[in-house]
C-alpha cells in the first residue's frame, strides 16, 4: 500500500487541477494579500480497496490419467462436453489384460483347490492320528498291567510305551482351530496372494474404461486413438475435467496487505472479456502459510481464494481477471482529498480551515482510499459539511 506522504504528493497535483477554487483575501487595508485554493468538506462515502490479478478457474479440477500400457481404442467425449461422475470418457484395449485376468483367476482357483485338498488331508490325518494314539494307548495300558504282574518283559513294556509316545507326537504335528484340524497356514496365504493379484488385474480391466471422477466440463482432451494410455505427449493427463458451475480465482496477496484481508469480504471482479462490466465475488479462503514471491523477491505472498458469486457471466476458466477486494468502507461521513491533510512531525493530522482567517483544526482519519480519506475533528463540531479547507495547506501550517 502507498504511504500517506506518497499519496499526498501524487494526489495534490490532481486536486489543484480540478478542485473547487476559492479566492480569499487576508490582512488589513493596505496590507498584503494571500491567495489560497479551497475545497469544501463533503458528506459522502469512501472505500479502501486492494486490487490484484489472477487466473479464473473452476472450483474443482481433476486430471484423468492412466498407468496402463495399452492403446486407446475409443474417445467418447470432446472438449466442452458436460459429463457426470462415472461417465465413460475413453476405452483402452483390454485384450492383454483380459488374458492376465484369466491367468490370475486360474492361479486363484488352483490355490483354493490346493487348500481344500490340504484341509481334507489335515482332517483325515488328524482323525487317523487320534485313532492310532488311542490304539497305542490301549495297548500300552494292557502291557503295563502284564508288566506289573511279571507276565511281559521290560523290553515289551518299553516298546508299547514308545509306540504310544510316537502316536501322541503325530497328533501334535497337526494345527487345531476350535478343536478342528486345519491345513497349514502357508496354503491360506497362497490363496490371499492369488486373490490380491486377481483383484489387481480386475481393477486394471475396469481401468480400461476411463471414466470421469467428478461432474463437470471436459476442458482438455490430450489423448488420441492409437496412442498408449500411459504415454500422452508431454506427459499431460488424458483429460482435464473442471467444475465450471462455480468459478473462482486463485490470487497471491502481499504479506504487507494480507492483514487487512478476511474471509467474507466482498470482491468486485473485472476482466477484458466482460467489456467494462463487473461481477461480484467473495473471499472464501486464505492460506495459513505464505510462500516466496516470484522473481527472486524477499517479499512473501499468501495464496487466497475468491469465489465468483454471480452466475451466467461472460467469465470463462483460464483467463486472467482483476479482483478489487473491499477492505473497509464508510458511508455518510466527512470526506476530503488526501492532499488537504497535513501530517505533522509528531504524527498528528491538521487542516487549514478558512473561517474569516486561516486556522488549524486537528483531525483523525478513518477509512482511506487512493484519493480520499474520512476525517473526524478532534474537537467535536469543529468540522462540518461545507467547511472550506485549503487544498494545499503546507505553506500556511
Amino acid at each position: 500500500a502507498w504511504s500517506r506522504k506518497r499519496k499526498i504528493l501524487i494526489i495534490g497535483a490532481l486536486v489543484l487541477g480540478f478542485g473547487i477554487l476559492g479566492m480569499l483575501l487576508f490582512g488589513k487595508k493596505g496590507g498584503g494579500q494571500i491567495q489560497v485554493s479551497t475545497i469544501p468538506v463533503t458528506l459522502g462515502s469512501v472505500t479502501e480497496d486492494l486490487t490484484v490479478s489472477g487466473p479464473v478457474s473452476g472450483t474443482d479440477s481433476v486430471d484423468v490419467v492412466s498407468n496402463l500400457h495399452a492403446e486407446v481404442t475409443e474417445i467418447e467425449v470432446k472438449e466442452g462436453d458436460r459429463v457426470e461422475a462415472g461417465q465413460l470418457l475413453a476405452l483402452i484395449d483390454s485384450s492383454d489384460i483380459q488374458k492376465e485376468v484369466e491367468i490370475a483367476q486360474n492361479a486363484y482357483d488352483l490355490a483354493v483347490t490346493t487348500y481344500e485338498e490340504q484341509q481334507i488331508q489335515a482332517e483325515n490325518g488328524y482323525a487317523k492320528a487320534v485313532q492310532d494314539y488311542e490304539a497305542a494307548k490301549g495297548e500300552f495300558n494292557r502291557t503295563n498291567v502284564l508288566y506289573e504282574s511279571g507276565s511281559v518283559s521290560r523290553v515289551e513294556w518299553e516298546t508299547a510305551r514308545n509306540q504310544m509316545r510316537d502316536a501322541q507326537r503325530q497328533i501334535k504335528n497337526f494345527t487345531l482351530k476350535d478343536g478342528k484340524a486345519v491345513a497349514n497356514e502357508s496354503y491360506a496365504l497362497q490363496i490371499k496372494n492369488a486373490e490380491f493379484e486377481l483383484e489387481k488385474k480386475k481393477e486394471q480391466l475396469q481401468d480400461c474404461q476411463v471414466t470421469s471422477p467428478i461432474a463437470g466440463t471436459v476442458v482438455r482432451v490430450n489423448v488420441k486413438v492409437g496412442r498408449f494410455a500411459d504415454e500422452i505427449e508431454d506427459k499431460k493427463p488424458m483429460f482435464i475435467i473442471e467444475n465450471l458451475d462455480v468459478l473462482e480465482m486463485k490470487i497471491n496477496i502481499s504479506e504487507y496487505s494480507i492483514g487487512k484481508v478476511a474471509v467474507g469480504q466482498a470482491v468486485q471482479i473485472s476482466a477484458d472479456i466482460l467489456g467494462g462490466e463487473t461481477v461480484q465475488g467473495t473471499v472464501t479462503a486464505i492460506s495459513p502459510t505464505g510462500e516466496e514471491k516470484e522473481g527472486g523477491s524477499t517479499e512473501r505472498v499468501i495464496p487466497t481464494t475468491i469465489q465468483i458469486e454471480d452466475k451466467d457471466t461472460k467469465l470463462i476458466a483460464g483467463i486472467t481477471a482483476r479482483a478489487k477486494i473491499v477492505l473497509n468502507e464508510a458511508n455518510e461521513v466527512l470526506v476530503l482529498p488526501i492532499s488537504a491533510i497535513q501530517e505533522s512531525e509528531e504524527g498528528t493530522y491538521v487542516l487549514a480551515v478558512v473561517e474569516g482567517a486561516l486556522k488549524k483544526i486537528f483531525v483523525t482519519t478513518g477509512v482511506e482510499s487512493d484519493i480520499q480519506v474520512e476525517v473526524i475533528s478532534v474537537e467535536e463540531g469543529a468540522l462540518t459539511e461545507g467547511t472550506q479547507i485549503v487544498t494545499a495547506p503546507a505553506p500556511y501550517m
